[in-house]
């Protein structure tokens, strides 16, 4: 499986990088393919390396003026002109989603397949990675959207939230008919 990663490139404090790597290592191990924004820096990094060090498989999509921190040595790796397009490639490639700790770019990320899964745009399973509680506040305002009426599909089919990285592969591979 082509599993799509959303997260931060920022060097981050081991409570999250600790359940990345844990993850990434799951991914690499389980034979799937690793497709994220291909930076060689902070937790993209962290990523990368435990998939690869696991036997998986990188396929980078990053942006002309992040290029030069686009990670050496991938499977494959696409230089996108904009942020827009290269949102669009990560998603064409992915046949699943992981919403991992991030900031305003990994925000727009995951709204973005949020919003095509709501109107019938894809079928692709989604989950959410609420390491150490840090999207709680989203998963409550998500709730709330969802009991005021803001939802046209039950927020169950839009994203699957897991504490755990155990837990979030486990859901993608069962999504996908693979355990």
């Amino acid at each position: 499986m082509n599993i799509c990663v959303f997260l931060s490139a920022a060097d981050l404090d081991d409570r999250y990088t600790r359940p990345a790597r844990e993850f990434a290592k799951l991914l690499g191990k389980g034979g799937h393919t690793l497709v994220w924004g291909g930076s060689d820096t902070g937790l993209m990094k962290v990523v990368a390396d435990g998939v690869q060090e696991a036997g998986g498989r990188l396929t980078g999509v990053s942006v002309e003026f992040l290029a030069a921190r686009a990670r050496p040595g991938v499977d494959a790796m696409v230089v996108a002109k904009d942020l827009a397009e290269r949102k669009k490639l990560l998603l064409e490639k992915a046949d699943a989603v992981v919403i991992m700790v991030g900031g305003t770019g990994t925000l727009d990320e995951a709204t973005e397949i949020l919003e095509l899964k709501k109107h019938g745009h894809t079928d692709k399973p989604v989950v959410l990675l609420n390491t150490a509680g840090f999207y709680d506040g989203l998963k409550e305002q998500f709730r709330r959207m969802e009991d005021e009426g803001f939802l046209p599909r039950p927020l169950a089919e839009l994203v699957f939230f897991a504490e755990e990285p155990a837990g979030a592969l486990a859901h993608l591979e069962e999504s996908r008919g693979i355990a």
